[in-house]
């Protein structure tokens, strides 16, 4: 709808200010102001009236039909205030022409409706929004399906045609068709568009698979159990729908100050004319000062008072790495007293990392790690990656490595120098049946309680290291959470992790509240929690299972490293993937709202002094402010807003700027 609006207001605008140009050339005012003619000829003094005409007829009709549905509801809003002194202007201008009142107002007419018409395309651009989140989830679920017949062969089917009780094969790197219970194969199964999680999860015949992710290097046959509306993902895609007919209609703060101009502007009309006629007698003059009231009501400023700034605001946070998708959101994120970060991606990195190693007695850490390094470099495994990170990290250069070997569910091996090396967690230490030592028990023991992942490194038979996986946390993280602070937000985290490794992430930052254990499904709930204390809510994530409490918040902050539908689920993106951002986000929204406030006092205040001049109350002393000085005076207001929004620009976002915060912090692991 915003998207047809924006091109509908461009369009016309345009072709206006086109039109527009020779009125203001053939007009007689203009020239007496700017002290210049321009040639006449035959038909010339159709071109005002004519060029007008049109423009208030192709120009000011969706102004005029806009209006139809304030008026109805009795809400007079911009669109009535707009209509009001378009159609006051034309008609009065008209009547000069056919009656002979006085001096037209075409010129003020075409200006009003171009600068409108360029207010409401500013607006209707930065307001455009595409939401597509709901198409986004649908397209995690497969097409097809491998279908198992009774004699044992499969078939290719539509997977929206699969029932309960059916055996489907989900071959390695296939997508889960519908939700079901593994009945043959095991297989590490990635979940993280569904739990946001990173790590893959671990599936053996008995365990439930969720319709939409994504199976690893096994191969899993799966019976069926629910389809349709019934699978966890539609349950997701049904939250966020929820979630958005959920939010409330906000109503906009320049609609609300043009109502309230409409009703002074048409009560000072009324006296006016009233007062006039009482005084002298009715007659042109008295239509002048009527029509001069409510033309010199006219929202030029107020109509680009919003527009102006949003539009500022919006270039003004892209290069600060946020991608505004509802200035609504955006506006009132001022006022948030309470955000909720998702753990895995936002305030921690998303991916394991090594956090702690231990050797045995004559083996060093580097060597050890050269050793694990090697075995595990043709592993595309999220723990192949970590070892050889950390390796790459200390400079180390692995040694050649031949026989490797994946051993399904313990681990890889792979020779090395000659030696028989081993990388692998418990089970490999079952399958070895290697004795660990009272070093490595007690640094796995310690690992355990902090939820980290071991893995152990085995030579030739021989237990030589453990080293301890975890996700981390990221730098900025504790600045985030500090700086939140010191604008008196809370900070609230959601994670569907243990209780223990969620209480020590908020320890180690800083955090008021977690929800931890917390299903897919269940997420926006915490959302609602918050809100039902009373809380202005903003949730930031990155997840598919994120999307539903990213609708369900008042303001939904995406990491734009996240998923899609996270991203088209929320109202502001951080593009740079730093949660810094969203301390930028607050500060710029109230730079931004703070201008809101500055020009609609300007440009609906400055009547309180035009209306009573335009009305004629200092008449008897001689001041009587005439039509066109009512219209320059209009001018000048536009000229005062347009320079106010500029202003915002200035807004200093930098690091330096932000709240204070103490300076980085050594990583630590989640």
């Amino acid at each position: 709808m915003h998207a047809g609006h924006e091109q509908m207001f461009r369009r016309r605008f345009f072709v206006s200010t086109a039109l527009s140009i020779p009125v203001l050339l053939y007009s007689e005012t203009m020239q007496d102001w700017l002290g210049f003619t321009v040639p006449a000829f035959t038909g010339s003094e159709l071109i005002v009236p004519v060029f007008s005409v049109i423009v208030f007829l192709y120009g000011g009709l969706p102004f005029l039909r806009m209006a139809v549905p304030e008026i109805r509801e009795w809400s007079p809003g911009m669109m009535t205030l707009i209509s009001m002194a378009i159609t006051v202007a034309f008609v009065y201008s008209m009547a000069t022409i056919l009656v002979g009142w006085g001096e037209p107002f075409f010129w003020e007419l075409v200006t009003l409706v171009d600068i409108m018409l360029l207010g409401h395309w500013i607006e209707m651009r930065s307001v455009r929004r595409a939401s597509s989140a709901l198409d986004e989830l649908a397209k995690l679920m497969p097409d097809t399906a491998e279908r198992i017949r009774e004699d044992g062969d499969t078939e290719e089917v539509p997977a929206n045609e699969l029932s309960e009780g059916d055996l489907v094969l989900v071959r390695p790197g296939a997508s889960v068709p519908a939700d079901g219970v593994v009945e043959e194969g095991d297989s590490d199964v990635n979940e993280a568009m569904v739990t946001g999680e990173s790590k893959p999860v671990s599936k053996d015949p008995g365990d439930e698979v969720i319709g939409g992710t994504v199976n690893g290097d096994g191969s899993l046959r799966v019976r069926i159990d629910a389809t349709g509306e019934e699978t966890t993902l539609a349950g997701i895609m049904r939250l966020v729908e929820e979630a958005q007919s959920s939010e409330s209609k906000t109503q906009v703060l320049a609609d609300r100050a043009a109502g309230w101009l409409f009703y002074v502007a048409v009560a000072a009309a009324a006296v006016t004319a009233v007062a006039w006629t009482v005084a002298t007698t009715f007659d042109a003059g008295v239509i002048a000062r009527v029509v001069t009231v409510l033309v010199i009501a006219c929202p030029h400023a107020l109509g680009l008072a919003i527009p102006l700034v949003v539009a500022i605001n919006t270039s003004l946070a892209a290069r600060n790495g946020m991608l505004v998708r509802d200035r609504i959101a955006m506006e009132e994120s001022r006022n948030l007293d309470a955000i909720i970060f998702d753990k895995t991606g936002t305030l921690t990195e998303g991916e394991h990392g090594v956090v702690g190693m231990v050797t045995v007695e004559g083996v060093y850490e580097d060597e050890a790690l050269a050793l694990a390094a090697a075995v595990e470099g043709d592993s595309e495994h999220m723990i192949a990656r970590a070892i050889r990170q950390a390796a790459d990290e200390r400079g180390i250069d692995a040694p050649a490595a031949e026989g490797f070997e994946a051993m399904k569910g313990r681990g890889v091996r792979a020779t090395v120098d000659g030696d028989e090396i081993y990388v692998g967690g418990p089970n490999l230490l079952d399958h070895l049946d290697s004795e660990v030592p009272r070093t490595l028990q007690s640094f796995a023991a310690e690992a355990g309680e902090n939820a980290q992942t071991v893995v152990y490194l085995v030579r030739d038979g021989d237990l030589i290291a453990a080293v301890a996986m975890a996700d981390v946390i990221r730098e900025e993280s504790y600045r985030v959470v500090e700086a939140l602070h010191n604008l008196d937000i809370e900070v609230a985290m959601l994670t569907g992790d243990s209780t223990d490794v969620a209480h020590a992430v908020a320890e180690e930052l800083g955090i008021d509240t977690v929800f931890a254990e917390v299903l897919p499904e269940d997420k926006d709930k915490k959302v609602q929690e918050l809100q039902d204390q009373g809380k202005f809510v903003g949730m930031v994530g990155d997840g598919v299972n994120d999307a539903p409490a990213l609708t369900r918040a008042d303001v939904g902050i995406a990491i734009g490293s996240g998923t899609d539908v996270a991203v088209q689920s929320a109202d502001v993106i951080l593009v740079q993937n730093n949660p810094m951002d969203v301390v930028r986000l607050v500060k710029l929204s109230k730079a931004s709202y703070r201008k809101m406030q500055e020009n609609i006092v300007w440009a609906a205040g400055y009547n309180v002094f035009a209306i009573p001049l335009a009305a004629g109350v200092l008449a008897p002393i001689g001041i009587l402010l005439s039509p066109a000085i009512g219209a320059l005076l209009m001018s000048l207001s536009t000229v005062i807003v347009a320079i106010n929004a500029q202003l915002l620009r200035r807004t200093d976002l930098s690091v330096a700027s932000l709240p204070d915060v103490t300076g980085s912090r050594e990583t630590q692991a989640a």
